[in-house]
C-alpha cells in the first residue's frame, strides 16, 4: 500500500507541524517514507509545501508526479488550487476553507471556493472556527489533520493520536490533550 500526500499551506500555520506527526506515525509504524519541503517559513506568509511518500514498500523518489497525488491537506484554499494538478483522479483534498489572504491580488471569496467545490472529492471545513469554539485557537492544523486522517488510510487514526502525543509531550500534558482535542474536533466533524 502507498499514499502519497502533499501538504500545502503559508509560513506559521503548521503544515510542517502536521509533516512531523505523519512522519512520527510512519516511523513508528514502520512504514517507509520520503519526504521533500519548500518552504518561505522565515517571513510568515510565505508558502508551504511538503510532499510525503508513504509506503509498505521501498520508496526511491521524494517527489510527487503531477497526477498521482493521493491526498492534498491544505491549511488555506488557494493552496489547494496551487496543487490540484498533482491530484490523481480519485485523490482528495481536505482543506480550510478560510482564506489567509496574504497578496494584493486574492482572489474572489466565493470564486474560489466555487473552485474547489466543483472538485469531485473535496472536504473543506472553517477550521480556524472549529479551533475557537472548542477553546483551542492555536490548533487549527491539528484539525485540518483530523478531517484528513480518514483519507490517510495507511495510518490509523489511533497511531496518529498516539503520534500527536509523542511530537508534544516535552510541551506538558495541557498541549498534549489540546491536540488530541483538536484532531478529534476535526475527525468528528466530517464524515
Amino acid at each position: 500500500m502507498k499514499k502519497d500526500i502533499i501538504l500545502a499551506g503559508v509560513g506559521g500555520q503548521g503544515i510542517l507541524t502536521i509533516a512531523t506527526i505523519i512522519g512520527d506515525a510512519a516511523a513508528n509504524a514502520d512504514i517507509s517514507l520520503k519526504q521533500a519541503e519548500v518552504h518561505g517559513m522565515s517571513q510568515r506568509g510565505g508558502d508551504v509545501q511538503s510532499n510525503l511518500r508513504l509506503s509498505t514498500e521501498t520508496i526511491y523518489s521524494d517527489l510527487i508526479k503531477q497526477g498521482e497525488a493521493d491526498l492534498i491537506i491544505s491549511m488555506e484554499p488557494m493552496e489547494a488550487l496551487r496543487y490540484v494538478p498533482f491530484l490523481s483522479e480519485q485523490g482528495w483534498v481536505v482543506t480550510s476553507s478560510h482564506p489567509f489572504k496574504n497578496i494584493p491580488n486574492y482572489p474572489d471569496d466565493e470564486a474560489l471556493m466555487n473552485e474547489l467545490n466543483s472538485l469531485p472529492n473535496i472536504k473543506s471545513l472553517p477550521i480556524e472556527d472549529v479551533a475557537k469554539d472548542n477553546n483551542i485557537p492555536k490548533c487549527a492544523n491539528i484539525v485540518l489533520l483530523g478531517m484528513a486522517a480518514k483519507h490517510l488510510e495507511i495510518i490509523s487514526s489511533e497511531q496518529l493520536r498516539e503520534s500527536i502525543a509523542r511530537v508534544f509531550a516535552a510541551k506538558g500534558e495541557n498541549v498534549v490533550n489540546m491536540n488530541l482535542m483538536a484532531f478529534d474536533a476535526g475527525l468528528n466533524a466530517v464524515k
